[in-house]
């Protein structure tokens, strides 16, 4: 499933999750009895948000919905400098 190797012939930025996952699922499962596997949650739901990067994208997501309510409403006390939707998109963040 994961060689472990990158693009560039290093590590794979997500290999060591892997890693933790398997090792995981190896110790708590055996050949006859699968029961145990549940323990791996937490690692396996590293693993895809490394993959996957969903609660990163839903997160950015709802920072973009509040800055636009934001800048929608007229800003007030806390509004960044300038005030404008531009603002926060050249930090890469809102550019989607």
């Amino acid at each position: 499933m994961a060689s472990g190797y990158g693009l560039n012939g290093g590590v794979g930025r997500c290999y060591p999750y892997w890693q933790d996952f398997l090792a995981c699922y190896v110790i708590n499962t055996s050949e006859t009895s699968n029961e145990n596997r549940w323990r791996c949650a937490p690692q396996k739901n590293d693993y895809y948000e490394c993959l996957h990067h969903h609660k990163e994208i839903a997160k950015t997501k709802a920072i973009r919905a509040a800055y636009m309510r934001r800048i929608d409403s007229g800003g007030g006390p806390g509004m960044p400098e300038g005030g404008k939707a531009g603002d926060a998109k050249s930090v890469g963040v809102l550019s989607k």
